[in-house]
């Protein structure tokens, strides 16, 4: 799917809801180097500062991302693409790289006041366990979730 297909319809809405997910370029495991996972977790709180945004629920993968994202006064554009942006630039500084770390597109679903945000927090934070990566949540460092 191109990234117009994903803009398509896309709408912020203040103090809206909305699961997002974005992949590493090319789906390299960029965040299997725990440097890189550690850099990108310390931008959800810059994120949420700069924008007035609340990380609910979120799980960064090796080489993507899933999060529940309260918007605050900004846009969805402008909050996901400062995480990206200001993570890529962090990450790059550290490794001395200058690389695309990100796809440039992201997935994002508006969440609907009947949803159940503990199941999709639950989802999203479930994801090392469903990938393999660990058994139980407790060994995987890179998630958080208010409601759990």
């Amino acid at each position: 799917m191109s990234w117009n297909d994903l803009r398509k319809g896309r709408f912020s809405q203040d103090r809206g809801e909305y699961f997002i997910t974005f992949v590493c370029t090319d789906r390299i495991r960029y965040f299997s180097d725990h440097s890189a996972a550690h850099i990108f977790c310390q931008q959800l709180k810059l994120n949420e500062q700069s924008h007035g945004c609340v990380w609910l629920a979120w799980v960064l993968m090796p080489n993507h991302f899933h999060g529940l994202l309260q918007l605050g006064p900004s846009t969805l554009g402008k909050a996901v693409g400062h995480l990206k942006g200001l993570s890529a630039k962090r990450i790059n500084e550290k490794t001395g790289r200058n690389r695309a770390l990100w796809q440039s597109a992201y997935f994002d679903r508006a969440i609907r006041a009947e949803e159940d945000r503990i199941a999709i927090a639950r989802y999203i934070v479930a994801n090392p366990i469903r990938s393999g990566l660990v058994n139980d949540l407790s060994h995987y460092p890179y998630w958080n979730s208010t409601y759990l």
